[in-house]
This record gives C-alpha cells, sequence and structure tokens, in this order.
C-alpha cells in the first residue's frame, strides 16, 4: 500500500463529535488516496463488543478489544481511526503501547457538558439524568481527561471542518517528522 499504518485515536464524552469528525477525515484521506478505516465505538457495540455491558470492567474490555482490532490495520499498513469515549486513562495507555507510542495518536475532544447534552440525538443525557441509563460518563461515571494528547479539538469552538484540518495539519507536520 506504500503507507505506514498507525492509530488515531479519539476520545471523548457522548455527542462532542467524534463521529463527525472521523467520518470527515476519513472522506478527506480517501480523496488522497490514503488508505484508511473507522473503528466507532457505537457501532461496535453492536457486534465486536454486543457482549459488554457498561460496568467498569466491560468498558476496559470494551478498549482492549478495539486496541486489538485498531493494532491489526495498523500492522497492515492501514491508518485506523478510532473514536471511543475510552473512559479510563490507564486503558487508553494500554491501547498505545500495544501499538507502540509513535503509532498512537491521542485526539481528545472535548466541549461542556450542556453543549453534548444539546447535541444528544440519541436521548442518552437525558435517559441518565431520569435514571434510566445507569454509569453514564460525563454525569454518574468517570471520563478521565487525556494528560497529553497530541491533539486537543475544543468542538464548542471549532467546527468539524476545523476539527478535522487540525487532525491533517497534525499529520502533514508529524509525517515531515517521520510518523
Amino acid at each position: 500500500m506504500n503507507q505506514a499504518g498507525f492509530i488515531i485515536w479519539l476520545t471523548g464524552l457522548s455527542g462532542v463529535g467524534k463521529s463527525s469528525i472521523v467520518m470527515e477525515l476519513k472522506r478527506t484521506l480517501s480523496s488522497r488516496a490514503i488508505s484508511a478505516y473507522i473503528l466507532d465505538g457505537d457501532m461496535l457495540q453492536f457486534g465486536l463488543c454486543s457482549d459488554l455491558t457498561f460496568s467498569p470492567r466491560d468498558r476496559r474490555e470494551n478498549v482492549r478489544r478495539v486496541g486489538e482490532v485498531a493494532k491489526l490495520f495498523a500492522d497492515a499498513g492501514i491508518i485506523c481511526i478510532v473514536a471511543m469515549i475510552s473512559h479510563y486513562r490507564e486503558d487508553r495507555q494500554k491501547a498505545r503501547n500495544l501499538n507502540g507510542r509513535r503509532h498512537f495518536i491521542e485526539v481528545h475532544v472535548d466541549a461542556p457538558i450542556d453543549v453534548c447534552e444539546q447535541r444528544d440525538p440519541k436521548g442518552l443525557y437525558t435517559k441518565a439524568r431520569n435514571g434510566a441509563i445507569k454509569e453514564f460518563t460525563g454525569l454518574s461515571s468517570p471520563s478521565e481527561r487525556p494528560e497529553k494528547p497530541k491533539i486537543e479539538l475544543c468542538t464548542d469552538k471549532l467546527t468539524t471542518t476545523e476539527s478535522t484540518k487540525k487532525i491533517l495539519d497534525y499529520l502533514n507536520t508529524a509525517s515531515a517528522k517521520s510518523l
């Protein structure tokens, strides 16, 4: 394929815009004849991770599985774009270690919780506030912010296109330094 595989891992709360960003990023990379694949947490919960609950233990297993699959794509020379809440720093670190530091780009996608609630197309925040969803990330369950992400995207200030451009700018600079 004549390209190096690596992982771009977007983490952030539900409704922050991860899926929108990864879709635009994938389209842009594909238009440049760059092979990329998306692993979206929402899609994976119906297949690869359908046997898992939202318990802390299962959330950790979810990230572990996705990290393993992302590594397979990267090993095959494909840019794997992951969009997951991925709550815990330790789990993201394990995914990073599995894939080697130079092959893992952590992107923190952030916005205030009220903005995420306003964008929530599935009504998950309302369900969580009404008690229908227990251990909901950002409300009743913790989400540990990355300590030193390679890229920080504040989606209450940046559009999807601007956020995507910020990732592409990083990739252009990093590839000049040999990702």
